[in-house]
Formats: C-alpha cells, sequence, structure tokens
C-alpha cells in the first residue's frame, strides 16, 4: 500500500481569549490561571479551518483530495468540507469528504490523508457549559497538513497502531450543544492499557526503544495527566498547548511539535479517544527550512481578551438584547451557487486590456468598457490598505459596533468589507490588512460565509508610510 509524507502544516488560533481569572470571578469558582483561546462570534470549524489550509498552500500544488475533521460541524446532512474546497479555490475534480463526530476523526483524517495523499484540515470550537472543565480547559483552532511525495518530506511517517474498545467515557446527544463525560478515573482506568498496547506495538515496529518526543491527546484530563508516565522520552514529553481541542487536538499538538523539533528526531504521537492511535514519526532535515511562518506559541502569544460576557453571548448561553434593526434575511441557494468563485474564492475579474480589477467580477469593464475580456483576479491571499472606514453602532451584529471599511488591494481592486477581530478606535485610514474567511450572519439555519478584512501585525509600521 502506497504511503505519504507530511511535506508542509500550519496552525490557525482564533485571536481572541478568555481569561481564567475573570471566568472564575464571575462564576464565584476556582478556574485557574491563563487564558483560553476563544473563536469570534463568526468564527467556526468550517472558517478556522480554512485559515488553517490558506497558511500552507500558498507553497503547495493543489491537494487532490481534502479531508476535513470537526466535532462542531457548522452543517449536518451537507458537506463541510466542500464550503473549505470553495474557499481554497481547489479544482473541481478533488475529492473533499468529512470526518465528524468524535474526537478520533481528526486521527481519521490524517490517516487518510497520509496513505491516500491530499490534505487533512482539523478544526474544532469546544463548547461547554458556564464553569465545566470543557469551558476552561478546552481550546478553540485549526491545524492543517499537506501530505505528499517522500522525498518531499519534513517528516515521514515511519509506524502506526491503534487499539479500540467500547466504553462509556464522553459522549454528546445529537442536537445538544455540550458533551457529558463519566467519571474521569473510570476512562483512565480504560484507557492505560490501551495506551500502553497501542504505543508499545508502534515502536516495536520501527524497533525503537525510546522516542525523542512523546505527545499525548486525549478528552479525558486524567489521561493526559497520568499517562505520559507510560513513554519517557529523551528529549520532551507534552500535549496540545491549548487543551483539548476536539478532533484538532492531535494536529494542534503535533503543529507545535514540529516548530520546535529538529532535523532526524522521531515523535510518538498518542491519540486517547475511544481507544488509542499511536503514530511514529521521524523528521527530515527538510523540516528547519520548512516550519509554518507563524508557530503555535507566537499565536498564543498574540491573543487579545475578550470579556467573559461577551464570549457567553458568542456561544450562545447568553441572550442579550439585539439592536433594533430588521434581521438580516436567509442566503439563497441559486445566487450563491453563481457566485461561488466570488463569495467563497474572493476571486474578482481583471480586464484583459486596461488591467482594471474588478470587486466583485464583472462582465463589462468599467475602466475601458471592453465586453467579455476578463481573467480571473484571486484575491484571497492579497493584502490591502483601509481607504476610509466607518464605526456602525446601529446596525445588526453579535458583537456589536459594526466596523466597515473600503479597502484598496495592493495590485488593484477595491471593495467595501467587514472589519474582523477590531475594537472600535484600533482601525485608522492607511492600515494594512489582509482577507479572512467569516461568517457573516447565520439566518434560516443557513450560513453567510464571505470575506472580512483583518488588520495584519505589522499594520501600524506599514500604515505609516503609506
Amino acid at each position: 500500500m502506497t504511503s505519504h509524507a507530511i511535506v508542509s502544516y500550519a496552525a490557525y488560533l482564533p485571536r481572541h481569549r478568555v481569561l481564567r481569572d475573570e471566568l472564575g470571578t464571575a462564576l464565584g469558582i476556582r478556574a485557574g490561571r491563563g487564558e483560553r483561546a476563544a473563536a469570534s462570534f463568526d468564527e467556526d470549524s468550517t472558517t478556522m479551518g480554512v485559515e488553517a489550509a490558506r497558511r500552507l498552500l500558498p507553497a503547495r500544488t493543489a491537494p487532490g483530495a481534502l479531508y476535513f475533521a470537526t466535532t462542531s460541524p457548522a452543517y449536518l446532512d451537507k458537506t463541510n468540507a466542500a464550503a473549505v474546497h470553495a474557499a481554497l479555490g481547489l479544482p473541481s475534480d478533488a475529492f473533499v469528504a468529512d470526518l465528524a463526530g468524535s474526537a478520533r476523526s481528526g486521527i481519521a483524517a490524517l490517516r487518510a490523508a497520509w496513505l491516500g495523499g491530499g490534505l487533512a484540515v482539523l478544526s474544532d470550537v469546544r463548547t461547554g457549559r458556564p464553569g465545566s472543565a470543557d469551558e476552561r480547559d478546552g481550546g478553540d483552532g485549526a491545524a492543517a497538513f499537506a501530505f505528499g511525495a517522500p522525498d518531499e518530506a519534513i517528516a515521514e511517517i515511519v509506524a502506526h497502531a491503534s487499539a479500540t474498545a467500547e466504553f462509556l467515557d464522553r459522549w454528546r446527544a445529537p442536537g445538544s450543544p455540550v458533551g457529558d463525560q463519566w467519571e474521569e478515573r473510570f476512562g483512565l482506568e480504560t484507557y492505560l492499557p490501551l495506551i500502553e498496547d497501542a504505543g508499545q506495538r508502534a515502536l516495536k515496529a520501527a524497533g525503537l526503544a525510546q522516542p525523542d518526543h512523546v505527545l499525548l491527546v486525549s478528552p479525558n484530563s486524567a489521561v493526559r495527566k497520568r499517562a505520559v508516565k507510560l513513554f519517557p522520552a529523551r528529549l520532551s514529553v507534552g500535549g496540545s498547548p491549548l487543551g483539548h481541542t476536539g478532533a484538532a487536538d492531535p494536529g494542534l499538538a503535533l503543529a507545535d511539535l514540529l516548530d520546535r523539533a529538529g532535523a532526524g528526531e522521531t515523535i510518538l504521537l498518542l491519540s486517547a479517544a475511544d481507544g488509542c492511535d499511536a503514530v511514529l514519526l521521524r523528521t527530515t532535515d527538510r523540516l528547519p527550512d520548512a516550519r509554518q511562518p507563524e508557530p503555535v506559541a507566537g499565536q498564543l502569544a498574540a491573543g487579545r481578551p475578550v470579556s467573559y460576557p461577551a464570549y457567553l453571548t458568542w456561544r450562545g448561553w447568553l441572550d442579550r438584547e439585539p439592536p433594533r434593526r430588521p434581521e438580516p434575511d436567509r442566503p439563497a441557494g441559486p445566487p450563491s451557487a453563481r457566485g461561488e468563485r466570488w463569495k467563497f474564492g474572493f476571486t474578482g475579474s481583471r480586464c484583459e486590456n486596461c488591467g482594471f480589477v474588478h470587486l466583485p467580477p464583472a462582465r463589462v469593464c468599467k475602466e475601458c468598457g471592453a465586453v467579455d475580456a476578463m481573467t480571473a483576479a484571486p484575491l484571497a491571499g492579497v493584502r490591502g490598505t483601509v481607504a476610509t472606514y466607518t464605526v456602525d453602532r446601529l446596525a445588526h451584529s453579535p458583537s456589536p459596533p459594526l466596523i466597515d471599511a473600503v479597502v484598496d488591494f495592493d495590485g488593484g481592486g477595491r471593495c467595501t468589507l467587514e472589519i474582523a477581530d477590531a475594537a472600535a478606535g484600533e482601525l485608522a485610514v492607511g492600515a494594512r490588512v489582509e482577507p479572512v474567511f467569516r461568517r457573516l450572519h447565520t439566518a434560516g439555519g443557513v450560513h453567510n460565509y464571505f470575506w472580512k478584512a483583518r488588520m495584519t501585525a505589522d499594520t501600524r509600521e506599514e500604515g505609516s508610510t503609506t
């Protein structure tokens, strides 16, 4: 059976952070220290998956398959991977599929991409009851891995083993926004022999006595604390730096370690969810020069606090009075399909006669009047500059105020976009921004996906010279 190797990877962490001390003060509980990565009101597993995949694709050829893993799908009875596929602008002959429903879906996506080649995207929004362990110790994020030829590998899979058992540790009934868990000690006692069995078989298959690094992820916090002692490592033992992130857990843990691991080192990845999957990887000398541009640790450090009441509102636990404005209409299927390349791929048109860029795409050039003389102008990876903006405190928004900006894109094209992840007073004319795939609103059970603009990390420096 042909197998492939990891040739590139990337992670995406949402910008907002819930401070645990604020959570504890609000609920009168001990919530610990630190902060929790939290997806914004306009983010879901699909949009975060798009952002992770976009970060590794510019240097890669279009994958022939895409496997999308999540426990928090934006849709049921509809392929969420299709929206990821459209936002990435992948060819129509690519195979895409969802692997959803359990934390083990993340390993399933990695395994499918390893065996068949392609792209594995692992993304999740972890929601728990206010004050629960899921809320305190969980996290939101996404990771993507491209698999290709072994001669391009940054990490190769040298052995794997699995152990499966049916027992009740974590579960969530269909339609429920949160999951439940049995007593952690029961799960721990059941998991330990499965972890030891799978891990030892993977090491034996590779002829390795001790790995350089061990990563252990699991929905059960007792397993995360205790099972790491089963496999001592030569250099490091760890897990996901975000806490439990559902199906994204193994991907984020692996991406974080690839940010730091050296060439020629071995990694034993153990994912304990409804059994245990052990994957033994060996990094190559290509890794140091092929790391993702924004490491997981850097993204964690770049977060900004969000108030606990705002977070509860985003997750639907706090029903705040909305603006007295008409609610948005449900997006219609036919126009969304006709405008797929614009709506999902942020692709405009460039006049072949004069070079003018139209956003949205047009048949007739506004500059020279040429008809049907257009080529596609994809702008999803192009930065721009804010020409002017407005702060609307009356518009319907789950997180007012709504900020709209007119953006001039590098190389041509002007468009009005909503600003994401910014507070009133932060934006300025001349600020540098980049497009991000987000959810404008949800109406009638339909998510209206489109693109917003987010200020770049170096916006102040670049904006000052504009």
